[in-house]
């Protein structure tokens, strides 16, 4: 069993606190990796409800905030859903995935989890005039 880091950080240099997901097998897919990811914080989102949701992408029916989003109506969120937003959005380089100090590219791609291992999530932030 591995225990993964997973850290969120933005083109800005902020780097947001990690948090840590038990993760039994020794190798994941990426793809599999985002996933496991969405649904912990949907997970964590959907038992408290708060009013901003902090999550990898934009839930529908949401509004960007300063620490989340804010979704216009109070709902559950569907984990399924929301993991379709992120696997479209990593596919259209809307963030970046780093295990450990590398770079993946693939949702297929099977990585290697070693005890310790940190995932970054890098969201990229548009540039302003262009």
């Amino acid at each position: 069993m591995a225990i993964v880091t997973f850290v969120d950080e933005t083109t800005t240099g902020d780097r947001g606190a990690g948090w840590e997901l038990d993760v039994a097998e020794e190798r994941l897919t990426v793809g599999e990796l985002i996933r496991r990811r969405v649904f912990q914080e949907v997970a964590e989102y959907n038992a408290r409800t708060p009013g901003v949701f902090q999550g990898l992408v934009q839930p529908s029916d949401a509004e960007r905030v300063l620490n989340g989003y804010a979704l216009r109506t109070a709902r559950r969120i569907d984990p399924e859903a929301q993991t379709e937003l992120a696997l479209k959005a990593f596919a259209g380089n809307g963030f970046l995935v780093l295990v450990g100090d590398r770079q993946v590219t693939d949702v297929d791609e099977e990585v290697e989890l070693a005890l310790g291992t940190e995932v970054t999530f890098l969201k990229l932030v548009p540039l302003v005039g262009g």
